[in-house]
């Protein structure tokens, strides 16, 4: 099984090496470093990874610049956005130049390897507390362009709230299957590209609110 290749773009040396250590330890091959956002573009091009590990804020060119071009020109390349809590608008940007997750610069290791290992077999990293935040500070609700059934407004607002497939069927008392099926059909239908951009859009069309129950 070939090991998932990962670009780690950030302007600090110690983050750079200090994540590169982790992650080789756990399997996984970072194939290049970048220190702002145009070498990153320039790694992915010359190396196609699987996951880049992206600061948000980076000199030549920032992160939320190297994220939207990155998507667009390698869209098997997914893009974990690395921040801090003051820097919420930043990493909303992020999102919704593509991103399909972010993580906190102070993430133990564990959670590390663990997010980079969603995110690379295609998932999105939702930190529940930390997305509801950013999307109800950040998102204006607007008119659902596509009608939903009750049922997929349900999964909807649970992938938004963070939870996985596994936690949403003990909720609707559904298969995992059949919870893994509503959510690519939802991605289809509303041609959003993964778990992140579902919970964006969840947000701004209103199926989720401030203040509703978990």
């Amino acid at each position: 099984m070939t090991a998932t290749r990962v670009v780690i773009a950030d302007d600090q040396e110690l983050v750079r090496v200090g994540f590169r250590l982790i992650l080789e330890r756990a399997g996984f091959d970072v194939v290049g470093e970048a220190g702002d956002g145009a070498q990153a573009i320039a790694l992915v091009r010359e190396t196609k990874p699987d996951v880049v590990l992206m600061d948000i804020r980076m000199p030549v060119l920032d992160g939320i610049e190297a994220t939207r071009a990155i998507v667009a020109e390698s869209p098997a390349t997914r893009v974990l956005a690395l921040t801090t809590f003051d820097l919420d608008d930043y990493v909303y940007a992020a999102v919704r130049a593509g991103a399909s997750g972010f993580l906190l610069k102070d993430v133990t290791p564990e959670d590390l390897v663990h997010a980079t290992h969603v995110v690379a077999r295609g998932d999105a990293m939702l930190a529940p507390a930390v997305t509801a935040r950013l999307l109800q500070r950040f998102t204006v609700p607007v008119a659902p362009s596509v009608e939903l059934t009750d049922r997929e407004s349900e999964v909807a607002r649970l992938v938004a709230r963070g939870l996985s497939n596994a936690d949403i069927a003990g909720r609707l008392y559904l298969s995992e299957a059949t919870v893994k099926t509503y959510v690519s059909r939802l991605l289809t239908r509303l041609g959003l590209r993964d778990r992140v951009q579902l919970a964006v859009l969840a947000y701004e069309t209103g199926l989720v609110r401030v203040g509703d129950p978990a």
